[in-house]
């Protein structure tokens, strides 16, 4: 029974993930108001699924942060933020507000959420994209955590 519930709670988080996605690429694309775009998601598939407190979280976090965020992301970009694709900015942000203003949740597992939403939602090779970019925001924003995980590998 005990096993169960984490299981649950990791695919719970996954789908808030996937529905912050679709959040956040509302909120590049049309500048829709969050409240606006967490209402509009209700009629979602993931909706009933996800954990909705924590996709709140993550929708509303990267929206108050978003400036930050991309002048974060910018410099370790091969590219300017205008030019990417907007699934790949989203991810991004998303997996970069988890990096940045949630400890709680390990490096590790940050970039391999983002990977994954980028492999399921983003373009051909767009995760390994995201994957270095991810990696350079952990080493920046987590320095000491970086440093003790590549020691041990």
């Amino acid at each position: 029974m005990s096993d169960a519930k984490p299981e649950k709670s990791a695919r719970n988080r996954r789908k808030s993930r996937e529905l912050a996605l679709k959040g956040v690429y509302q909120l590049l694309l049309g500048g829709a108001e969050v409240k606006a775009i967490i209402g509009d998601l209700r009629d979602d598939e993931d909706h009933a699924k996800a954990d909705l407190a924590y996709f709140e979280e993550l929708l509303n976090g990267v929206a108050a942060n978003l400036s930050d965020l991309d002048a974060r992301l910018s410099p370790l970009l091969d590219r300017p933020l205008a030019e990417m694709s907007p699934i790949e900015h989203a991810v991004l942000c998303i997996a970069g507000y988890e990096l940045v203003h949630d400890l709680s949740i390990p490096y590790r597992v940050a970039i391999n959420e983002g990977v994954e939403l980028a492999k399921r939602y983003g373009g051909t090779d767009g995760h390994k994209f995201v994957n270095g970019v991810l990696d350079r925001l952990a080493a920046a924003a987590r320095p000491d955590e970086f440093q003790a995980r590549r020691g041990k590998t």
